[in-house]
């Protein structure tokens, strides 16, 4: 029996996280849930599995929950994550947290010697440097959840100590494949939140539209696996069948496919190194009939150039392309700036800030704070 801590357990993959466990019951059990805002579902969640601690972002709320769940012991902000992250009871803690907020309680987590399921790309992307070494250090599991993340991790788990000579990263080219300068000029914020493939949270399903998400992941691939920026290819492919894919130096290319269905790599990141029964249904080839490839256009989707940009350019440049973007989607999807707005706060945002001195994780979060700061008033005088 594996505990597991879900950080950010209303969201799209807690969700489905608590799906996999609901039907694994003989192998986990919850023993930790966090929530934003979303109580009502959370109520629901702590009625089912009874954790052992809640963590709600406000006192308030945990107070309210608290009254209703005598037996569960509550706690609220980011000191309450933190907390539930290095939750003593846990086996297996589920980052499931949107935006750069993950890393304080990765790092506990971390420390505490817990493995960790990751599916919150923006932590690694601002502090891959520190985070990595402090996994190397405890010799904790630090397992993907992406399903780009987990194909390539299962791909190299079929030939471990080969030497990988390309990445190829796979992405469905989401709702606005195809379309125009003109045509993204326009572009609502409810189109945007329609991805022709997956069910995700708002600002992952923006990332994807803009082509952000391809290149958070790319910068994921380098820390994960250690690829160099030159060794890992992004390539198009709408059925989202071949979740990506592997070259070793001998030529052969090995591949994950599977239904896009997210509770198989949760369930994977989970489960290892054993695998489930009856995950996702099985992948019917005839019926796809087709696999097609394209190279992204990324003159009409510039966050995939200005994440290539900040790979080579270091750890500030990283941290400024990844809060400007945080900062510039949350304005898109208020209406307060266009679709096509969102790459061109970013690149001033790592403008102005891609020179900056980062040494340690009390430096991630200054240089965050202050691209944020920025890219908010960027954002206000558009």
């Amino acid at each position: 029996m594996k505990n597991i801590s879900i950080l950010g357990s209303t969201g799209s993959i807690g969700t489905q996280c608590l799906d996999v466990i609901r039907e694994n019951r003989e192998s986990f059990r919850v023993c930790a849930l966090t929530c934003g805002q979303n109580l009502a579902l959370f109520r629901d969640q702590l009625a089912e599995f009874s954790p052992g601690l809640a963590v709600c972002r406000s006192r308030k709320d945990a107070e309210t929950l608290g009254a209703e769940f005598p037996d569960i012991r509550f706690a609220s902000g980011l000191k309450g994550i933190c907390e539930a992250a290095s939750y003593f009871d846990a086996d297996m803690v589920v980052n499931a947290l949107s935006g750069m907020m993950g890393i304080a309680p990765t790092m506990d987590a971390i420390k505490a010697g817990k493995d960790i399921a990751f599916a919150n790309k923006e932590t690694l992307v601002a502090a891959g440097e520190q985070i990595m070494d402090a996994v190397a250090d405890a010799g904790v599991a630090f397992l993907p959840v992406d399903s780009e993340h987990s194909a390539i991790f299962q791909c190299v788990q079929a030939s471990p100590g080969a030497e990988i000579k390309r990445i190829i990263l796979t992405g469905s080219g989401g709702p606005f494949r195809g379309f125009t300068k003109e045509q993204l000029g326009s572009v609502t914020v409810e189109q945007a939140l329609c991805h022709p493939k997956w069910s995700m949270g708002k600002k992952i399903t923006i990332d994807s539209a803009t082509l952000m998400n391809k290149g958070l992941e790319m910068i994921e691939a380098y820390f994960l696996f250690g690829a160099g920026e030159s060794d890992i290819e992004v390539v198009i492919h709408p059925q989202s069948v071949l979740h990506s894919a592997v070259e070793f130096s001998d030529g052969s290319v090995i591949g994950q496919m599977a239904e896009p269905d997210m509770k198989l790599p949760i369930a994977y990141a989970l489960s290892w190194p054993e695998r489930l029964r009856g995950v996702s249904k099985s992948l019917d080839l005839l019926g796809a009939g087709r696999l097609d490839f394209e190279k992204p256009d990324e003159d009409l989707f510039p966050c995939l150039s200005l994440a290539r940009t900040a790979l080579r350019e270091g750890q500030a440049c990283r941290i400024a392309m990844n809060a400007a973007n945080e900062e510039a989607v949350w304005a898109f999807l208020a209406g307060r700036v266009g679709f096509t707005d969102i790459p061109a706060i970013i690149e001033r945002c790592m403008d102005m800030f891609c020179g900056e001195t980062v040494t340690g994780i009390e430096d991630v979060y200054a240089l965050e704070a202050r691209t944020r700061a920025y890219a908010k008033e960027l954002a206000e005088a558009l």
